[in-house]
């Protein structure tokens, strides 16, 4: 297991957005994904990620997530309303 600083959060926020929360306190249902970008395949290709945050995933999420986003940022087109 990797420490806790090692990981990227993901979050799905009440209002339905999946954001990358930088600061780990974002209200919502989170997961934690390595920054490694085999280990962020596998968990986007094995469904890991949408299974750990109860929502499908929205398609620019790869690229989001792969691009090292430092900072909170919506990543556009998540399932809205979805709980």
């Amino acid at each position: 297991m990797r420490p806790k600083g090692d990981l990227m959060r993901v979050v799905r926020t009440p209002a339905g957005d999946v954001v990358l929360d930088d600061t780990g306190r974002l209200a919502g249902r989170g997961a934690y994904v390595c920054r490694s970008t085999d280990c962020l395949e596998r968990a986007i290709t094995k469904g890991a990620l949408s299974r750990a945050l109860k929502t499908p995933l929205p398609a620019d999420l790869r690229g989001a997530l792969a691009g090292g986003l430092t900072d909170q940022n919506t990543i556009e087109g998540g399932a809205r309303g979805q709980e």
